[in-house]
This record gives structure tokens, C-alpha cells and sequence, in this order.
């Protein structure tokens, strides 16, 4: 029997550990636990870490990647689902933990349902339309910032900003990123920021305003992130005349601000960065516009320059001009002088060929001509009346020499001429 007054065993923290963990796996596990999922993560080993809620407690949870991998959705914060696994301590931190065998959906949290319900309204408005979303300015004169004072974003956005473009001035409109006044103090940096105006310098230039507004904060629980929203934020976000980009949480989280402004960000840093060109690449750009300008107006000047070499080279000297015409003067000389002697020749061989085909040409319609004429000479022979005379006719006429041709030309006592072949004879009618 052991003494009362005896020392306490003293333990390892290790072996403590590891005996808590013994007695919570033989007192409770394997066990099912139902609850809200909060502050879920996905890490680049493909390992989920989270937390499991309800109204009374939470505990940490571990899913390793064979689990994870066998999960038939995306967990989200606000959902409320079943979980199977084993209770044990992280002996590194002393944490206790529940190791997520399985899970699946068991209904959504209050929270993610109120998101669900006012994000699908939204977007039956048309509020998160890529058609509204604005532009990002290339080159802002001001950058606006809203965020805590206390948020470590601050630090984030404000370094990256002035190691990219330190030329150009954040104005800062500091807010609430969690709890009840942050939705109002939102929005009323919100509004500070459109209307703000820096004085001009010169009665020449336009007072500076703000191009681009920044709202950001670091990630969190569904809980931590419910300002960003505020329907009433998210309206005036829609409403706003200046581009917004939303770095709110982290890559995993989602809130109504991020579907509603122009552009979102994985990270505040990420927002900054979207922001704000890194000076040094705006210096390359120029150098390679200066040197694209610079090729641009060489290349000009060397076409320019060929073509008075070219101009040049064509007029030349006035004694070379003279030559050069003298010599065309001959060359266009010589071009008639052969032109002519050409056609000098054409015409001498054409008399040529005509007198040596005259002769025959001359026989040819000489004897042409004398057949026509022996022809028409045979008609005319034909039409002889003295032929027809030899035949045994005669020609009668009345004295005054007219055809008797018809007995009524006849009268009685009349006297009659007839020529025949070889002669007239006197003749009377009875």
C-alpha cells in the first residue's frame, strides 16, 4: 500500500501527452461528433485543418490527405456536417485534436444559410455582374486603403505598396474589420474615400483624387469575416464610381464583398500587387517604348536619307545632265536615222517586186480584157439584124422611116420601104 505522504510521480511532458491521449482513445474513440465547420484550410501537403463548433464548445480538427482525398465535396465554413475519426493530443503543441477519418454534410450552420439566402438575391440583381465591374486604372495617382490600424494587412498592403510604386500617394481611411461597428465604419471610409481630394498645386492642374480603393483584412472564421457581408456595404461597394478590389481572408475564404466589387484578390497582399505595376517593370516598359521610337524614327530618317542619295544621284551635275541629254539626243538620232533607212528599203523593195510583176500582171488582164471584149463582141453579133435579113425577113418602114410593125400600121395606097439582105426595094399597098 502506498504511503499518503508520498511524492507525486513526476512526468514528461511527452509522456504526459502521450498518456492523455491513451485514455481519451480507450474512453472515447472511435467516435462521431456532429458540429459547424469553422476556419477551414487547405495546406499544400493536401492536409485540412479546422475547427468544429456549436453553441457550447469547439475543437480542433486534423484531416490528413487520404482522408481528404476521399471527400466528395469542398468543405466550407458554416457547414454543418459529421464527423468520424479518433480523439488524441498534438503532442507537439499539446493540443487536443480530433483526427478526421470521414465526414460528410449534416446540414449548413445558421451563419452560411443567411449568406446563401442574401447572396442569391444579390445576384438576381445583377449586382455581381461582370458587365458592371470596372476597369482597374493602369497608372493611379492615388491608391485608397481601407483596414484596421491594428490589422498586420496594413502592414502587408502598405509595404508592398511602397516597394512597387513609391511615387504614388496611399491615402488611408482606417476601419473596423470585425464586430458589430464594422459594417458603418465600412462604409463611411467608403465615402470618405470617393470624395476625397487632394489640393492642386497649380491653378493649371486638376485636384488629385483617388483612382483605385483597396479594402483588406487578414483570414478568419466565417464569424470574423460576416462585416464584409453587409448588404448595405455591398450595395454601396456595387454603387461605388471608383474601382474597388476586395483582400479579404485568405485564398479559401468568400464573402459577399468579394463577388460584388470589381476585381478580389486572394490576399491583401495579392490586392496591392494587382494595384500597383512594380516600378521597375513601368521602367522597362518605358525603355522599350523609348527604344521601339527610337528604331522607329532612325529607320525613318535612313529611308529618308536614301532617297535624297537616290534624288540626288538622278539630277547630278549640270555638264552630266547636258551628256546624259546629248547622248539620249544621239541615241533617239541614230533610232530615226534607222527608222527612216528602214522604211526607205521597204518601199524600193515594193517597186522592185512591182516592176518585176508588172509585165505579167499587165499580160495577164490584157488578155483578161480581150476575152471580155471577144465575148461581148459574140453577143453583138448575134444581135445583127442583118442576120435575121439573111434569113428571108424584111424591115418594112413608112416613109418617114418608122417600123411597120402590126397590118393596122398599113393603109391602102401607102407606100412602103422593105430592106432586105442586100438592099431596099420600093413597095405600094393595095
Amino acid at each position: 500500500m502506498a504511503r499518503l505522504d508520498s511524492e507525486p510521480r513526476v512526468w514528461s511532458v511527452g509522456a504526459l501527452c502521450l498518456a492523455i491521449a491513451d485514455t481519451l482513445n480507450a474512453r472515447f474513440n472511435p467516435i462521431a461528433v456532429k458540429g459547424e465547420i469553422s476556419g477551414f484550410s487547405r495546406a499544400s501537403s493536401g492536409h485540412c485543418y479546422f475547427n468544429l463548433k456549436d453553441d457550447s464548445g469547439q475543437i480542433r480538427c486534423a484531416m490528413f490527405k487520404r482522408a481528404a482525398s476521399a471527400l466528395g465535396f469542398m468543405p466550407r465554413d458554416g457547414e454543418m456536417v459529421e464527423l468520424r475519426g479518433k480523439l488524441g493530443v498534438y503532442e507537439a503543441r499539446g493540443d487536443l485534436q480530433l483526427v478526421v477519418e470521414s465526414m460528410q454534410r449534416a446540414g449548413q450552420g445558421d451563419l452560411f444559410a443567411q449568406f446563401l439566402k442574401l447572396k442569391t438575391a444579390l445576384e438576381n440583381e445583377g449586382l455581381f455582374s461582370q458587365a458592371r465591374k470596372k476597369r482597374l486604372p493602369s497608372h493611379p495617382r492615388a491608391i485608397g486603403l481601407i483596414t484596421s490600424l491594428g490589422a498586420a494587412a496594413l502592414h502587408d498592403v502598405v509595404t508592398a505598396l511602397q516597394r512597387r510604386v513609391p511615387h504614388i500617394p496611399v491615402i488611408l481611411a482606417p476601419a473596423s474589420v470585425q464586430g458589430s461597428n464594422a459594417p458603418v465604419e465600412l462604409l463611411q471610409s467608403l465615402k470618405n474615400l470617393v470624395t476625397w481630394q487632394a489640393p492642386s498645386n497649380s491653378a493649371n492642374h486638376q485636384p488629385m483624387a483617388v483612382d483605385v480603393i483597396l479594402i483588406v483584412r487578414g483570414g478568419g472564421s466565417m464569424e470574423d469575416l460576416w462585416s464584409f457581408n453587409d448588404e448595405t456595404l455591398v450595395r454601396a461597394v456595387a454603387a461605388c464610381p471608383i474601382p474597388v478590389v476586395s483582400g479579404v481572408g485568405h485564398e479559401t475564404d468568400f464573402t459577399l464583398l468579394d463577388f460584388v466589387a470589381d476585381l478580389r484578390a486572394p490576399t491583401p497582399t495579392a490586392a496591392a500587387e494587382l494595384v500597383a505595376v512594380d516600378r521597375s517593370q513601368r521602367v522597362l516598359e518605358l525603355e522599350t517604348v523609348h527604344q521601339v521610337l527610337t528604331d522607329s524614327v532612325m529607320a525613318n530618317l535612313d529611308k529618308m536619307n536614301q532617297r535624297l542619295d537616290w534624288v540626288a544621284g538622278r539630277l547630278g551635275r549640270p555638264s552630266g545632265r547636258i551628256s546624259d541629254q546629248n547622248a539620249k539626243l544621239q541615241r533617239i538620232g541614230q533610232t530615226l536615222k534607222f527608222a527612216v533607212r528602214t522604211q526607205v528599203n521597204q518601199h524600193l523593195q515594193g517597186i522592185k517586186t512591182l516592176s518585176l510583176n508588172l509585165p505579167k500582171a499587165f499580160q495577164s488582164n490584157l488578155q483578161s480584157q480581150q476575152r471580155v471584149l471577144s465575148h461581148h463582141q459574140t453577143r453583138l453579133d448575134l444581135l445583127d439584124p442583118h442576120l435575121v435579113l439573111e434569113r428571108g425577113y424584111a424591115w418594112l418602114t413608112d416613109e418617114s422611116g418608122k417600123a411597120l410593125t402590126h397590118t393596122k400600121d398599113f393603109l391602102p395606097a401607102q407606100d412602103v420601104s422593105a430592106t432586105l439582105a442586100d438592099g431596099q426595094v420600093k413597095l405600094r399597098v393595095r
